[in-house]
C-alpha cells in the first residue's frame, strides 16, 4: 500500500499517525510493568504467598506468547484495524474486572485477560510494513520501537507513585482510562492498512520444520530467550527485593525498576550506530558480555557483604545496556537464517522468547526469602546470561563450519 495518501491525524482514510502506533505499543509494556511496584502490597491485600501473585506477570507473558504465533495469520486474514479495537476493548473491560475482584483467582483471570493488548504490539510493526515501503519500514519501525523502550522506563515509576498515593486500585483505573484513551484514538485514526493475500496459519505452519532443522536459527533464539529471561527473572523479582529485603517505598521501587530501560536505550543507540560496522554476532557477543561482566561484579560484591539497593538495582543498568546490544542483532539474525520465512521466524522466535521469560519470571519470584537475600536472583540473572553468550558462540562457530 505504498501509493496511501499522505497521513492526516485523526483521518482513518489515510496511514495512521506514528504517534498512534507508539501509543499502541506502548500500552503493553506499560500493562506489564506498571504495577511490579505494587506487587508484594497486592499480596498481602489478596491474603495470598508472593509466588502465587507472581502469575500476574508470568501468566500475563505466557498468554502474550500464545498469541505472538497465532495473532499475525488472523490478521493477515481479517485485517489490522478490527483486531487492534478488538484487542482494546477486551484490554479495558479486562482491566475493570481486575478493579472489582475480591480474590486472587479472580483478580489472575481478569490480568490474564488483559494480555489481549499485545496484540496491538505486534501488530503495530505490521501496519508499517503495511503503509510504507520496505527500506522505509526499520526507520519506522525503529521509531516506534524507541517510543516503547521509555515505556518500561517510566512505568515502574507512574504505578510506585499511584500506589503511594492512593493504593495499587489506582494504577489499574489508571491503565482503563489509558486503553479507552487509546481505543478512541485509534478509531478515528488508524483505517485497514492489510493488503489480501497474507499467508494463512497453514501456510506458515509449513515452514516450522525448515526452522527447526536449523542449528544457526535455534542459538539466536536461545539467545535471545536467555538474555531476554534475565531480565523477566528480574522483573519477577524485584518486586520483592524492593519491598521486602530493602524497605523501599512502592514510588522509589518503581525508579529502581527503570533502570534497566536505562541502559535498554543506549543499548539500542549501539546497536543502531555499530551493527553494520561490526556484524550482529559481534554485537550480540559483545552485549551478553556487559551483562556478564554487570551482573558478575552485583553478585561478588553481594557475596563480599556490600547487600545494598544500589550494587542490586544499580548494576541492573548494564543488564538493560547488554540486552539493549544483544537483543536487535540475535532477533535480526533468526530472521536471517531462512530470508523465505522471515514472518514465520518472527512469530516463532518471539514465542519461544517470552514463553521463556514466563517460566523464568515465575521461577524467580518463587525462590527467594527473606533468608535468601537477593543472592539467588543476582546467580540466575548471571547463569541464563552465560547460557546467552555461549549461544552467541554456537552460532559463530556453527556459521565458520559453513563457510
Amino acid at each position: 500500500m505504498n501509493d496511501l495518501p499522505a497521513i492526516r491525524f485523526l483521518d482513518r482514510t489515510t496511514p495512521p499517525h506514528i504517534f498512534t502506533l507508539i501509543l499502541i505499543t506502548g500500552m503493553s509494556a506499560l500493562n506489564m510493568s506498571i504495577f511490579l511496584p505494587s506487587l508484594a502490597g497486592m499480596t498481602s491485600y489478596f491474603n495470598t504467598e508472593y509466588a502465587i501473585m507472581q502469575i500476574a506477570l508470568s501468566g500475563y507473558l505466557a498468554a502474550t506468547a500464545v498469541l505472538q504465533i497465532f495473532i499475525g495469520p488472523i490478521s493477515d486474514r481479517y485485517g489490522r484495524r478490527i483486531l487492534v479495537l478488538s484487542a482494546l476493548a477486551v484490554f479495558v473491560a479486562a482491566t475493570l474486572g481486575t478493579l472489582i475482584a475480591t480474590n486472587v483467582e479472580t483478580f489472575l483471570f481478569f490480568r490474564i485477560m488483559q494480555a489481549a493488548v499485545a496484540t496491538s504490539m505486534a501488530l503495530s510493526r505490521a501496519i508499517v510494513r503495511d503503509i510504507v515501503p520496505q527500506e522505509e519500514a526499520a526507520s519506522r519501525i525503529g521509531y516506534v520501537t524507541m517510543g516503547m523502550a521509555l515505556v518500561p522506563m517510566v512505568g515502574p515509576m507512574i504505578g510506585g507513585a499511584l500506589d503511594q498515593m492512593f493504593g495499587w486500585h489506582a494504577t489499574f483505573v489508571f491503565l482503563a482510562i489509558a486503553g479507552a484513551g487509546t481505543f478512541a484514538l485509534c478509531y478515528f485514526d488508524l483505517g485497514e492498512t492489510v493488503a489480501e493475500g497474507g499467508l494463512s496459519f497453514r501456510e506458515q505452519a509449513k515452514g516450522y520444520p525448515e526452522l527447526f532443522r536449523s542449528p544457526r536459527f535455534w542459538g539466536y533464539v536461545a539467545c535471545a530467550a536467555f538474555s531476554s529471561g534475565a531480565f523477566f527473572a528480574l522483573l519477577g523479582g524485584a518486586s520483592f527485593v524492593g519491598d521486602t529485603l530493602f524497605g523501599l517505598s512502592p514510588m522509589w521501587n518503581g525508579v529502581a525498576l527503570g533502570a534497566p530501560a536505562i541502559g535498554y536505550a543506549l543499548g539500542n543507540y549501539l546497536s543502531g550506530r555499530f551493527s553494520v560496522r561490526l556484524g550482529i554476532n559481534a554485537m550480540a557477543l559483545i552485549g551478553t558480555g556487559v551483562t556478564i561482566l554487570g551482573l558478575g561484579t552485583s553478585a561478588l560484591l553481594t557475596i563480599s557483604g556490600l547487600d545494598h539497593p544500589l550494587n542490586f538495582f544499580g548494576f541492573c543498568t548494564m543488564l538493560g545496556l547488554g540486552n539493549g546490544m544483544t537483543l536487535p542483532n540475535v532477533m535480526a539474525g533468526s530472521i536471517s537464517v531462512r530470508p523465505h520465512l522471515a514472518g514465520t521466524a518472527s512469530g516463532l522466535g518471539g514465542a519461544i522468547m517470552i514463553a521463556g521469560g514466563a517460566a523464568l519470571s515465575q521461577f524467580a519470584g518463587g525462590m527467594l526469602t527473606q533468608e535468601t537475600g537477593t543472592l539467588p536472583l543476582q546467580l540466575l540473572m548471571l547463569g541464563v546470561s552465560v547460557l546467552a553468550m555461549l549461544s552467541v558462540i554456537f552460532v559463530i562457530w556453527r556459521e565458520k563450519r559453513l563457510a
